[in-house]
């Protein structure tokens, strides 16, 4: 449909899922009621119609099946009502969200299966604030159901390694600074990965603070001891035995391949 220039643009109905739930019309929140936010976040992260009798299983694992399709039911008739097309449909043999529903994890999720077929960050996430504000928090924060807990585990492991992606993308940029927000988000994050430390390593070898290098090496090799009993990876180990061996070389002696 042609939009005459200067018209207002059509409402959109979208369903944010990170880092928290929040129903949007028009970009105006909508008050939902719990039972039905969690229906509607199951739908949301299905991706695809599921059937009714899967829906009060997962909802209501400890209801038998009449009190669980009962719920089903209330939770339905509960969701909001906003102009155009219901929130939520009988799709094929099952429920479904609204196709018109813009989902912001099914943009994430299409963004981060790209930069992991390609390591090449899309343009518009080639920065920290754009990185952090989309790919910096959890799915869902505060829910604990189990097939909330699964998908929020697979997210995290998506935009961690797009934010390691990101981070060395702008070190080769020499943004060490924005690359330096990323890296303490990752470490923050899961202080157990690797990746995270490495982008830290390489942003304080970029900047030639190999002293603080040094220190952020050792600092999580002493983690990685206490807590799994293991030592960095040798990656790890040759990306700093580098730039230490090079730090130590007189002035004017010649390079030498490692």
């Amino acid at each position: 449909m042609d939009v005459t220039a200067g018209a207002r643009p059509e409402p959109v109905v979208t369903l944010a899922l990170v880092p928290d739930f929040e129903l949007r019309y028009d970009d105006v929140p909508v008050a939902v009621p719990v039972t039905s936010r969690r229906l509607l976040g199951l739908l949301a992260l299905s991706g695809a119609p599921v059937p009714r009798a899967l829906v009060g299983a997962t909802l209501w694992p400890e209801a038998d099946e009449r009190h669980a399709a009962a719920s089903l039911r209330s939770a339905l008739w509960r969701i909001p009502v906003v102009p155009g097309p219901p929130l939520v449909g009988t799709r094929g043999c099952g429920l479904g969200l609204g196709e018109h529903v813009v989902v912001d994890l099914h943009e994430l999720l299409r963004d981060t299966q790209a930069i992991l077929a390609t390591r090449t960050p899309p343009a518009r996430l080639l920065g920290s604030a754009a990185a952090l504000r989309l790919l910096g928090h959890d799915l869902l924060t505060g829910w604990y159901d189990d097939w909330v807990v699964d998908e929020r585990q697979r997210f995290r492991q998506l935009r961690l390694y797009s934010l390691d992606v990101i981070g060395h993308a702008l070190l080769e940029q020499h943004r060490t600074g924005e690359a330096l927000q990323l890296a303490l988000v990752l470490v923050e994050t899961d202080p157990l990965r690797e990746s995270g430390h490495r982008l830290l390593l390489d942003v304080h070898l970029q900047e030639g603070n190999v002293a603080e290098a040094v220190r952020q090496y050792e600092r999580y090799a002493h983690l990685l001891e206490r807590e799994l009993r293991v030592r960095p990876s040798d990656l790890m180990t040759a990306q700093l035995r580098r730039f230490r061996t090079a730090a130590a070389r007189p002035a004017g002696t010649a390079v030498t391949a490692v």
